[in-house]
C-alpha cells in the first residue's frame, strides 16, 4: 500500500451486493418472453463477468445485444427492489471510512444499475465506475489511486494486479480460495465479515513501518515523555527501532504535572531500560501561561521545547520529538502543536499517520501498560480560561481529583475518566457518563472535593477539552 490517503476499491456482485434472487426472476421473465430456456439459478451462480458473456451461453451471437437490453430494462423492477447487501458489506465500508479512506466501486455492471443497486442497499461509495471487467478494471483502479481492490472473482484479481493494487479475494462467489490464490490474490478472506479486522491490521502495519522509517531518518531522539499513551508508545517504538543508546526520555517536572503521573512515567521508562531525565520547566515565569488565555498551551509547549532543545544538543541527540498523533492535527484549536513546530520539534506519530486508536492498538501489540490508559492532560487544563494559573490552584485540583478517585474506589464505583474543573469558586466534576446519576445522588462522595465554594456534577459527563466550550 502507498503512504498516500487510503483508497479501497470493491467489486459489486457477490462482493457488496447480492441480487441473485432478482436475477433469477429476470432470467425467468426473459425465457418467458423469448421462448429460450434459461437456467436462472446456474446463471446467477456465475456472476462477475459482463452480462453479455453469460447471455452468450443461451442466445445466438446476433441475439445477445437485444437480450442484454431487455435484461437491463427488467433489472430495475425485478432485481433492485429485492437486492440485499452481502454479509458484512456495510461494516467493510465503515472500516474504510474509519481508517480515513475513500471507497471506489469498480464493476462490470452498467453504471446506472450499479448506482441504483447500491442506493437500494444503503451503501454510498465515493466513486462508482461501471462497464469494466478483468484487466480493464485496472485503468479505473489506477486512475482513482486504489491501494486495495476487493472482489470475489478471478477477474477482480486480474483487475487489481493490472491496476497495481493489492488484491483481496473473497470466497463468496464461484471461486474458492485455491482459484483466487492461483489467479494472484495477495490475500483471501472467507467474506467481508473478516475485512475490517484485516484492514485495521494492514493499515497499522503500514503506518508502523512508516514510523520506523521516520525514526531511522531522525537518527537519535529526545522524547518529550509525559507518560500518556502517545508519548509512551513513541518512546517504546523509538527504543525498539533505534536502540536505547540513541533514545532518551525527558519528563518535564512542574506544578502542572500530577505526582502520580510522574511516578508512572518513572516506572515505564525503567521497564524499557531507557535513560530518563526529569528537567524542571518554568511555565510560571511566562505571563502568557499565567494569564490562562485560550493560547495557554502555546506558552507551556514553548517552555517545554525550549528546555528540551538545549538538553538534546548537550546529550548529542539529533532531535526533540513529541507524541502528537494524526488525530491531534485535525482536532481543532491546538496552539501547543504550533509552538512545538515553530521550535523544531519533530512529530513522528503524526508523520506516519498514526491515530490515537492505532497508537492504542500498537501499544497492545507491544504489551504496554499504557495501551488503555485514559487521557491525562496537564493540571492547568482543568482551570477555566481567564482564571490565573497558580501553583495553589493546580495543587487544589490535584488534591480534589485524588480524593474523589479514592472515594469512588472505596464505594466500588469504577471510573475511567475523571476531571475536577476549576471554574473559580465553583468546581465542576466530570466523570464517565454512566456514573453521572449515581455520583450526583451521592453528596457524601462529592463532599471530598474541598476548597471550592460550590461543587457540582456536570450532567454531560466527561468530555476531553470541555474547557474549549467556554471560549
Amino acid at each position: 500500500m502507498s503512504s498516500a490517503p487510503l483508497v479501497v476499491g470493491f467489486d459489486l456482485d457477490l462482493t457488496l451486493l447480492d441480487a441473485r434472487r432478482g436475477i433469477v426472476a429476470i432470467y425467468a421473465e426473459i425465457a418467458a418472453r423469448t421462448g429460450v430456456p434459461i437456467d436462472g439459478e446456474l446463471a446467477a451462480s456465475r456472476l462477475g463477468p459482463p452480462l453479455e458473456h453469460e447471455l452468450a451461453n443461451w442466445f445466438p451471437a446476433d441475439e445477445v445485444a437485444a437480450a442484454a437490453t431487455l435484461y437491463r430494462e427488467l433489472y430495475v423492477d425485478h432485481a433492485v427492489p429485492v437486492s440485499e447487501a452481502m454479509p458484512g458489506a456495510a461494516r467493510a465500508v465503515e472500516a474504510v471510512r474509519r481508517e480515513g479512506g475513500r471507497v471506489v466501486v469498480v464493476t462490470a455492471k452498467a453504471e446506472w444499475l450499479a448506482r441504483a443497486s447500491l442506493a437500494a442497499i444503503g451503501i454510498e461509495p465515493d466513486v462508482i465506475v461501471g462497464w469494466l471487467w478483468a484487466a480493464a478494471k485496472g485503468d479505473a483502479i489506477r486512475e482513482h489511486g486504489v491501494h486495495i481492490y476487493v472482489g470475489d472473482h478471478e477477474g477482480d484479481v486480474i483487475g487489481a494486479r493490472a491496476g497495481g493494487a493489492l488484491s483481496v479475494g473473497l470466497t463468496t462467489g464461484s471461486h474458492d480460495a485455491g482459484a483466487l490464490s492461483a489467479a494472484g490474490a495477495d490475500v483471501v478472506l472467507g467474506g467481508l465479515e473478516e475485512f475490517p479486522d484485516w484492514l485495521a491490521d494492514a493499515v497499522l502495519d503500514e503506518r508502523l513501518a512508516a514510523l520506523s522509517a521516520r525514526l531511522t531518518d531522525l537518527g537519535s531522539v529526545l522524547v518529550a515523555f509525559s507518560g500518556g499513551a502517545d508519548s509512551a508508545f513513541l518512546l517504546a517504538w523509538a527504543v525498539r527501532t533505534l536502540g536505547p543508546g540513541a533514545v532518551t526520555a525527558a519528563t518535564a517536572v512542574s506544578p502542572s504535572l500530577p505526582a502520580a503521573e510522574l511516578e508512572a512515567a518513572r516506572a515505564f521508562a525503567a521497564a524499557l531500560g531507557v535513560r530518563h531525565l526529569l528537567p524542571s520547566t518554568a511555565e510560571q515565569s511566562r505571563p502568557g501561561y499565567i494569564a490562562n488565555g485560550a493560547d495557554r498551551c502555546y506558552f507551556c509547549k514553548a517552555e517545554l521545547t525550549e528546555t528540551l532543545g538545549p538538553l538534546a544538543a548537550e546529550l548529542g541527540l539529533a532531535h526533540v520529538v513529541t507524541g502528537t498523533n494524526a488525530d491531534d492535527a485535525v482536532a481543532g484549536f491546538r496552539p501547543g502543536i504550533r509552538a512545538a513546530a515553530e521550535r523544531g520539534a519533530a512529530t513522528p506519530l503524526l508523520d506516519a499517520g498514526l491515530t490515537k486508536r492505532q497508537v492504542r492498538a500498537a501499544s497492545r501489540r507491544l504489551g504496554l501498560v499504557t495501551a488503555d490508559k485514559p487521557a491525562a492532560a496537564c493540571l492547568a487544563s482543568r482551570i477555566a480560561y481567564g482564571i490565573e494559573v497558580t501553583p495553589s490552584r493546580l495543587a487544589r485540583v490535584e488534591r480534589a481529583e485524588q480524593a474523589l478517585r479514592l472515594a469512588l474506589a472505596d464505594a466500588e464505583l469504577p471510573c475511567r475518566d475523571l476531571r475536577v474543573r476549576d471554574l473559580g469558586d465553583r468546581a465542576s466534576i466530570e466523570v464517565d457518563a454512566e456514573l453521572v446519576p449515581t455520583l450526583a445522588a451521592r453528596p457524601d462522595l462529592t463532599a471530598v472535593v474541598t476548597g471550592f465554594g460550590v461543587v457540582e456534577v456536570d450532567p454531560r459527563g466527561f468530555r476531553s477539552g470541555s474547557m474549549n466550550e467556554l471560549l
